[in-house]
C-alpha cells in the first residue's frame, strides 16, 4: 500500500476515533435519560400506573435501552485494529 493510501486510512481511523467519542457521549445522556423515565415510572401512584400514560413510558423506556445497545455495538477499537491490518 503507498503511503498516500495510508494518510486516506489514518485520516478515517482518527475520524472513527472521534466517533466513537461521541457515540460514547450520546450513550451516557441516553442512560440518563433512560433512568430518569424509569424512575418516574416506577414512582407512578398506584391510580396511573396501569394506564395509557405509563404504556408509553415502557414503549420510551424499551426504546431507549435498544438505542444504548445499538451505540454499545460500535466498536470503534476492531475498526481501528482492521485498518492497521490493512495499512500494513
Amino acid at each position: 500500500m503507498n503511503r498516500e493510501r495510508r494518510k486516506q486510512i489514518a485520516a478515517a481511523r482518527a475520524l472513527i476515533d472521534q466517533g466513537k467519542a461521541l457515540f460514547d457521549e450520546a450513550r451516557e445522556m441516553l442512560e440518563t435519560v433512560k433512568d430518569d423515565e424509569q424512575s418516574a415510572r416506577d414512582n407512578l401512584p398506584p391510580s396511573l400506573a396501569d394506564g395509557e400514560g405509563a404504556e408509553k413510558m415502557d414503549a420510551a423506556i424499551s426504546e431507549l435501552e435498544n438505542a444504548i445497545s445499538a451505540l454499545e455495538d460500535f466498536d470503534a477499537d476492531e475498526i481501528g485494529n482492521t485498518l492497521d491490518t490493512a495499512s500494513e
